[in-house]
C-alpha cells in the first residue's frame, strides 16, 4: 500500500508527542475529512476557522474509513485525505489497504486514531500514510500537521504545472488552456490558476470575459519583490475555482524578458495552488524554452496539416532533449474536420511525432466563436457538446487522475515520405 508513489512520506511527530504550535499559512488545498464521532469532527471543522486555513477548502463527512473508500470509488480524491479509525491495530492496515486502491496516487492521508502505539505509526508510515495523530487530540495540532504536510521544510510544492503551446500559430492552444482549465476546476473541484503568458496579445482575459487591473506583467516586473502575499493580491477570481494573471495585452512597451522571468512566479504559483495551467505563446525565446524544460506537463495543440506536423516535430524533439528524465509531451488536435481540407488522421500524425495523442478536437467555428465573443467558456455555451468530454478527458490525463491509453506512438506510424519532404526525417 502506498498513497504516495512518487512523494517521500512526510514524517510526522510522534503519537505521544505534543506538536508544537506555529504553523504557517496553508496553501489553497483541498481536505476532506471522515469522521467517527462527532467531537473530532468539531476539532475539523474549528480548524477551517484558524487564519492559517483560511486559503483551504475543508469538508467534514461521517463514516470513517468505510465511508471514505464508498466515497473516492465513483469520486476522485483531494490533495488531503483525513480520516478517523476506531478499529484497532491490526486491522487498520488491511483497511487503509483499500482506502489506497481508490485514492489517486499524488493524494496525503493523515490517519486519527484511537490506539497509542507507536510500532502502528511506524508502520503506517512505512505504509505511506503522511501522519498519524492519537485522540484525544487538539484543533492546533492537526493544523500544525496539515501545515508540516504542505509549508514544512522539504515538502514538495502541490502544484502541477501544466503548459500549453502552439504548434503553429492560431492552432488554438489558448482556447484548449482555458477549457481545460476551466474543466480540471469543474471536475475535480480544485483551484486552477491560469498563467497567460503573451503578454502583448494574450486572450485569458477576453475568454473569462475579465479586465483585471493587475496581472502577470505587475508580478514579472516586480520580481525582486515578488512573495506568496503578492502573488494573492495580483491573481484575479473568474469563477469558483479558477483564479487568473492575465496579460496586459497592450504594446504601449516591448517585453524583452531574461530566460528565467516567470521561473519564480512559477514556483509561487505551485507552492499555492493545487493545478497552474500555463499558457504559452507560440514563439521560440530563451523564456520559453526554459520554461518547457521546468513544467511538469507539456500539451501541443495543433491543427492536422504539414506545416503543423514539422513544427509539432521540432518541438516535441527539443522538449525530449531538454527533459530527458520527464514526460514526455502530449498531442491535441485541434480544428479537425474542416470541409475540403486535406488532412493527416490524428493517429498519424501522433505517431509521426512520436507522442500521445491526448484528444481531438472538432471544427466548430459557431461554437467557438460564440464562447470567444461571449467571454465564455464552451461548457457554458453548450453544456452537452461532445468537446467538453475532450476537455475533461485531457484535463484528468495531464492531472494523472487518469492512466493514459497505451498507444503504438513507436509502432511504425512515421509517414516517411512526408518528413523526407520537409527535410527532417
Amino acid at each position: 500500500m502506498s498513497f504516495l508513489e512518487n512523494d517521500k512520506p512526510v514524517s510526522g511527530n510522534k503519537p505521544s508527542e505534543e506538536v508544537p504550535q506555529g504553523a504557517r499559512l496553508v496553501p489553497r488545498i483541498t481536505i476532506q475529512a471522515f469522521c467517527e464521532n462527532s467531537q473530532t469532527a468539531q476539532l475539523i471543522e474549528n480548524a477551517a476557522h484558524d487564519r492559517r486555513m483560511s486559503k483551504v477548502a475543508l469538508t467534514t463527512h461521517n463514516g470513517g474509513l468505510d465511508g471514505a473508500i464508498e466515497t473516492y470509488k465513483t469520486n476522485p480524491t483531494p490533495n488531503l485525505i483525513i480520516v478517523e479509525t476506531t478499529l484497532p491495530a491490526e486491522q487498520i492496515l488491511n483497511a487503509l489497504e483499500q482506502l489506497a486502491e481508490v485514492c489517486d496516487a499524488s493524494t496525503r492521508v493523515v490517519v486519527i486514531g484511537h490506539v497509542n502505539d507507536v510500532v502502528l505509526y511506524r508502520d503506517l508510515i512505512r505504509a505511506g500514510v503522511s501522519e498519524y495523530l492519537v485522540m484525544p487530540t487538539t484543533t492546533p495540532v492537526i493544523i500544525s500537521a496539515i501545515s508540516d504536510l504542505f509549508t514544512g521544510e522539504g515538502a514538495n510544492p502541490i502544484g502541477r504545472t501544466i503548459g500549453f503551446i502552439s504548434a503553429k500559430g492560431g492552432a488554438g492552444s489558448s482556447t484548449i488552456a482555458h477549457n481545460v482549465g476551466w474543466s480540471i476546476a469543474k471536475s475535480l473541484r480544485q483551484d486552477v490558476l491560469i498563467l497567460d503568458l503573451d503578454l502583448p496579445f494574450g486572450t485569458a482575459g477576453l475568454d473569462f470575459n475579465q479586465d483585471p487591473p493587475q496581472g502577470i506583467a505587475d508580478a514579472v516586473y516586480a520580481s525582486d519583490k515578488m512573495d506568496a502575499v503578492m502573488l494573492d493580491r495580483l491573481m484575479s477570481k473568474a469563477a469558483n475555482h479558477i483564479n487568473l494573471l492575465t496579460a496586459p495585452a497592450t504594446l504601449d512597451r516591448t517585453y524583452d524578458l531574461s530566460e528565467r522571468s516567470f521561473e519564480q512566479i512559477i514556483e509561487l504559483a505551485q507552492q499555492q495552488v493545487p493545478v497552474v495551467v500555463i499558457d504559452l505563446p507560440h514563439t521560440w525565446t530563451g523564456w520559453v524554452r526554459h520554461t518547457l524544460s521546468a513544467i511538469d506537463e507539456i500539451v501541443i495543440v495543433a491543427e492536422p496539416d504539414l506545416a503543423n506536423l514539422r513544427n509539432a516535430k521540432n518541438m516535441a524533439d527539443v522538449i525530449k532533449s531538454l527533459r530527458p528524465a520527464e514526460t514526455d509531451p502530449v498531442i491535441v488536435i485541434n480544428k479537425a474536420g474542416i470541409a475540403k481540407r486535406p488532412e493527416i488522421p490524428a493517429d498519424e500524425f501522433a505517431g509521426s511525432i512520436d507522442c500521445r495523442l491526448a484528444g481531438t478536437i472538432g471544427f466548430d467555428p459557431a461554437l467557438f466563436g460564440t464562447a470567444a465573443n461571449n467571454g465564455q467558456m464552451v461548457a457554458e455555451v453548450s453544456a452537452g457538446h461532445k468537446a467538453n468530454e475532450i476537455f475533461k478527458s485531457i484535463g484528468l490525463q495531464v492531472t494523472g487522475r487518469i492512466a493514459a491509453d497505451v498507444q503504438s506512438k513507436a509502432s511504425g506510424l512515421k509517414l516517411p515520405g512526408l518528413f523526407k519532404k520537409l527535410k527532417i526525417a
